[in-house]
C-alpha cells in the first residue's frame, strides 16, 4: 500500500472508495452544494471507520471553494458565515463558552503561518473578563489566544505549552488552527477542514508531535486547518494524470498504446514517481508562489468565520472591524 500524503480525511475516503469500489464501513457521509461551495460531513462511527480512514471517530466537515485563492469580498464574507456556522454546529453549545483559540505552525514560513495570522485577527477578551470579575457579556465571549511556535523556535513540545494554558485559565473549548497538506493540487488554499478530534502538530510535514485533543488536553479540541502545501510526488502524479488523459483521448480505444496507459494503475505510477524522485528531491512539499497574499486572505476569512461564532453579538456588518 502505498501511503500518500494528505490530512484531509474527504481524501482518505477517495482513496479508499478508489482502492476498493465501495463506500467506507462505519462512515456516514453528508454532501451540502452551493453556488460556489461543496460541504461535505464525514462522521467515523466505530472502530472499522476508524481502521479504515486512518483517523480517530468523530466528525470531519470540508468546505471546498475552488475560487477561493482568487476570492472577491462578498466570496470571503460568505466563507466565513458557512464556516461560523459549522462551528457553531459542533462546538458552541453555549453563548458564553470559555475559548482558547492556538494559533499553531512557524510564523518565520510563511506556508505555516497561518495559526499565527490567524489568532493575530481574532477578537480576544479574555483580559475585560479577568479584570472586571465577570462571567458572562451581553455581546463577547470569554476569548484568549496564543501562538505558542514550534519546537525549533522554543525548545517546547507545543502540547506541554498548551496544556500548561488549559490547565491554568481552564477554557470550556481549544480551538486550533494549522496548516495542511492534501493529495491533490486543486484542493492546496482552497479547502477548509473543521473537526472535533483535535489535531496533531506538524503532521502535514511528516514531523507528529504531541497530539492537542480531548485525551490530552482534558477539554474539547475543535481543529481548523488549510492544505497550504502538497507532495512533490502528488504534483508530478496529478500532472501525469493530465498528460495521460490527454493521450488517451487522442488514442485509438482497443489500440495496443491505449492498453498500455489503460493498464498503468495509480500505486505503480505513484511509487515510480516517488522512487525516480528520491535522489533529487526527497521529503519536498510544494506550495502556491502567491502563498503569502493568500495566506492573508485565509487568515481573515478563518478570524470573521470565528468571531462571529464565538462572540454572539458579532455579526457579519461587524466582523471587518477588527481586522489589522
Amino acid at each position: 500500500m502505498i501511503e500518500i500524503r494528505t490530512d484531509l480525511a474527504i481524501e482518505n475516503r477517495e482513496l479508499y472508495k478508489e482502492q476498493n469500489n465501495r463506500e467506507v464501513p462505519g462512515v456516514e457521509v453528508e454532501e451540502e452544494k452551493g453556488e460556489n461551495y461543496t460541504v461535505t460531513r464525514v462522521k467515523i462511527l466505530n472502530e472499522s471507520g476508524e481502521k479504515s480512514m486512518g483517523k480517530p471517530k468523530g466528525i470531519y466537515i470540508t468546505i471546498e471553494v475552488p475560487k477561493l485563492k482568487n476570492t472577491d469580498q462578498d466570496l470571503k464574507d460568505q466563507v466565513s458565515q458557512l464556516l461560523a456556522k459549522e462551528i457553531k454546529g459542533i462546538g458552541i453549545n453555549d453563548e458564553n463558552t470559555k475559548t482558547l483559540i492556538v494559533g499553531l505552525g512557524n510564523w518565520n514560513v510563511t506556508p505555516d503561518a497561518l495559526g499565527p495570522k490567524v489568532v493575530d485577527r481574532v477578537l480576544v477578551t479574555r483580559q475585560f473578563f479577568v479584570a472586571y470579575n465577570k462571567d458572562r457579556d451581553e455581546t463577547v465571549a470569554n476569548v484568549s489566544a496564543i501562538a505558542p511556535g514550534v519546537m525549533g523556535i522554543t525548545g517546547i513540545e507545543t502540547g506541554e505549552i498548551v496544556k500548561g494554558i488549559v490547565e491554568k485559565t481552564k477554557p470550556d473549548l481549544v480551538i486550533a488552527i494549522d496548516s495542511l497538506a492534501s493529495r491533490r493540487m486543486d484542493r492546496v488554499s482552497t479547502t477548509i477542514q473543521l473537526t472535533d478530534t483535535g489535531i496533531t502538530p506538524g503532521s502535514g510535514i511528516g514531523n507528529k508531535r504531541i497530539g492537542l485533543n480531548e485525551e490530552y488536553l482534558g477539554v474539547p479540541v475543535l481543529a481548523i486547518g488549510v492544505p497550504t502545501v502538497v507532495d512533490a510526488a502528488t504534483m508530478v502524479n496529478d500532472t501525469m494524470d493530465l498528460i495521460i488523459g490527454s493521450m488517451k483521448e487522442v488514442a485509438q480505444v482497443g489500440s495496443q498504446f491505449y492498453s498500455s496507459l489503460e493498464q498503468i494503475s495509480s500505486e505503480d505510477k505513484y511509487a515510480l514517481i516517488r522512487e525516480v524522485l528520491e535522489p533529487y528531491m526527497p521529503n519536498v512539499v510544494v506550495t502556491p508562489k502567491e502563498i503569502d497574499l493568500i495566506i492573508d486572505d485565509l487568515s481573515i476569512i478563518i478570524a470573521n468565520g470565528l468571531n462571529m461564532a464565538l462572540h454572539h453579538g458579532i455579526e457579519l456588518k461587524d466582523v471587518n472591524r477588527y481586522i489589522r
